[in-house]
Order: structure tokens, then C-alpha cells, then sequence
């Protein structure tokens, strides 16, 4: 069994590992850790676990020397932290914070002031999106995940500018995420009375996934997208996240020609599924289509009329975006087939 350890096990992404991990053949988690958690069950925090679980230790107490791996579900700052005290002393660190994700240091601290790193462990680090990085993962010593509205937007636009080519002159995104989106961390805006039926546009000129989105298919090929801009929406659900995608190119495609890309670039992975806008009852990607599981449905449609590409991705923000992919980059990295603990399939309706 490989031994997993999980710092951070309060939250949401925290606790969705443990869910997984609870039911992988492979994985087996032997600590867990928190910080104000510290001296609970695992059961104490989440209800829906059958067994209380064993007992939660600080985080700084993970035992290196008996772990092969270990998941930070911690914020950014605390993830730098821990990342440099543990990598190289566990073979494997993965990552679910922003602290790696972005490479340039002066973008960086735009998006995550005062998160500071090791630079040497920037370097070192890859980028997790397995289905687009996962040969670099084997033997990765640190792995940095991709932010959940990041993984939609880059599996959305991989098959365009790393498969096609093509040049993206201009690539507008408008995302729609539920609350789970925003973690535990009590805000006004997240109180029940104000979220409950409401489109709040809580990013509406800027987002850290674009900046993320932009470096990685720039440094995937160079010259990849001239401009790429964001705007978030929250909406009032608890998981998943559409990404709707409005890409600006000079070579439009037909929607065969579309369609083809995307089936070959995706051909062999499991988790990206190719989808007909009007294939089923309910009109798709939907989140509710893909909610617990760790699928991303993507849908490219040529707008001939207004001169654009249209991609829509969906997957559930605490699995595919955060635990889910969390686990598949551990098979990827300890060689594991991809989809090791993670076929379960959607809850529909969710």
C-alpha cells in the first residue's frame, strides 16, 4: 500500500480526500493533519464518514519517514511552508493551493501577495493537470494542482492551442461556480440570506486562474494566446463550476473539424468526456452531469455567425477541480492506472 498523509483534513477539499482515499485499493491514508482540528476524530468533522477515523494531528507533525505521499489542502502560504519542510523528505508532495501554480515571480505575488516560496522548489515543481502534463509527473517530487476554474478553462482550450495550434487572439471566459468554491471561510456575501437565489459577480474584471491559465499555455507554446480575460460568477449551488469559453481566432473551424480535434486530443483520457450540446435530456456540459465524480464534459461548438468558437467545460469544483485530480496525479505519479479509486459515477440529480 502506498501511505498517504492529508494536511488540512478541516476543509472542504481536505474532507473530499479522505473520501477518496477511504475507498482507493491502493492509497491508504496514515495521517491526517490540521491545525485547529488538532485532537479530533475524522468522524467529528465529517458526518458522512461511517467509521470516527483516527485522530487528527497538527500538521507540522506528519511523520516524513513513514508517509509516501502527502496532500496539502491548506492555504497558499501555509502550503509553501510545509512544501519546503517536506519535499524530498516524502517522495511525493501534492499540492491543492495556489503556492506553485504560477511560475513568474512578479505575477505571483499580483495574485497571491505574500505567499512566498523556495524558488528552487519553483523550478522543481509541476504543474498537475495530468491530462495534459501527466509523463512529467513520474518521480515529481513536488506536483502544484491546477485551480478548479483553471482545470476547466485549460482542458477547454488544450485541444485549440496545444493540439490545433491555432493562435488565440483573443479568449474571453465567464465562469459560474457554486459556494463550495469559496471554502469554509465565513463572508457576508456567503451567508445563506444573501446567497440563496443570487448571480453574485464576485470577480467581474479579474481572475487568478487567468493569470494561471495564461503563464501555462504560454510556457506550454510560446505565443499560445495573445489575451485571455475572466470574469466569476457565484451562483447558488454548493458543487460545480461552467466554464464558458469565447474564443476570438483567424482560422475558423467547421464543426466536424471541431469536433475531431477534440475526440483525438482527448482520445485515451477517461476523465475528459467529449459531449453533444443536445445529446441528452438536460442541455450539456452541465455540473450537475458530472457532480461527484472526477469528470470534465466538454462541449466546442463553432459560432460561425459571430465569428468565434464556443467551448463550454464543466466538472465538479471538489473533485475534478481539487481532490479528484489530487488522486489522479498520485496514480499518475506512484504508476498506478489513472483511474484507480476514482470510476464512481455522477449523482444525478445532485
Amino acid at each position: 500500500m502506498i501511505r498517504a498523509g492529508v494536511i488540512g483534513v478541516s476543509g472542504l477539499a481536505g474532507g473530499e480526500l479522505v473520501r477518496l482515499l477511504a475507498h482507493h485499493p491502493e492509497l491508504e491514508l496514515t495521517f491526517a493533519g490540521g491545525s485547529a482540528s488538532a485532537g479530533l476524530r475524522l468522524g467529528e468533522l465529517h458526518p458522512g464518514l461511517r467509521e470516527p477515523g483516527p485522530t487528527i494531528q497538527p500538521g507540522t507533525e506528519a511523520p516524513a519517514d513513514r508517509l509516501d505521499v502527502v496532500f496539502l489542502a491548506t492555504p497558499a502560504a501555509v502550503s509553501a511552508d510545509l512544501a519546503a519542510q517536506l519535499t524530498d523528505r516524502v517522495p511525493a508532495v501534492i499540492d491543492l493551493s495556489g503556492a506553485f501554480r504560477i511560475r513568474t515571480p512578479h505575477i505571483h505575488e499580483r495574485w497571491y501577495p505574500g505567499v512566498a516560496r523556495a524558488a528552487d522548489l519553483v523550478d522543481r515543481c509541476v504543474y498537475g493537470a495530468p491530462e495534459l502534463v501527466g509523463d512529467r509527473m513520474a518521480d515529481a517530487a513536488l506536483i502544484s494542482l491546477p485551480g478548479c476554474q483553471a482545470t476547466a478553462i485549460t482542458l477547454g482550450l488544450a485541444p485549440l492551442a496545444l493540439g490545433l495550434c491555432l493562435p488565440l487572439h483573443r479568449v474571453l471566459v465567464d465562469v459560474k461556480t457554486g459556494s463550495s468554491g469559496s471554502g469554509l471561510h465565513l463572508r457576508t456575501a456567503g451567508l445563506h440570506p444573501l446567497r440563496s437565489g443570487a448571480i453574485t459577480p464576485y470577480a467581474p474584471t479579474g481572475h487568478r486562474h487567468a493569470a494561471e491559465v495564461t503563464e501555462f499555455l504560454r510556457r506550454a507554446r510560446p505565443g499560445a494566446v495573445d489575451s485571455l480575460s475572466m470574469s466569476a460568477y457565484g451562483v447558488p449551488t454548493v458543487r460545480g463550476l461552467l466554464a464558458s469559453i469565447y474564443v476570438f481566432t483567424n482560422r475558423p473551424l467547421a464543426q466536424h473539424e471541431l469536433r475531431r480535434a477534440y475526440l483525438r486530443y482527448y482520445k485515451g483520457h477517461p476523465f475528459v468526456r467529449l459531449r453533444q450540446h443536445t445529446e441528452t435530456r438536460i442541455p450539456l456540459p452541465d455540473p450537475q452531469a458530472v457532480s461527484g465524480s472526477n469528470y470534465c464534459d466538454v462541449t466546442a461548438l463553432a459560432d460561425e455567425e459571430g465569428g468565434r468558437i464556443v467551448v463550454l467545460a464543466a466538472l465538479d469544483n471538489l473533485v475534478k477541480g481539487a481532490a479528484g485530480q489530487a488522486v489522479q496525479a498520485a496514480n499518475r505519479r506512484f504508476g498506478l492506472a489513472e483511474e484507480t479509486g476514482l470510476t464512481m459515477l455522477p449523482v444525478v440529480p445532485a
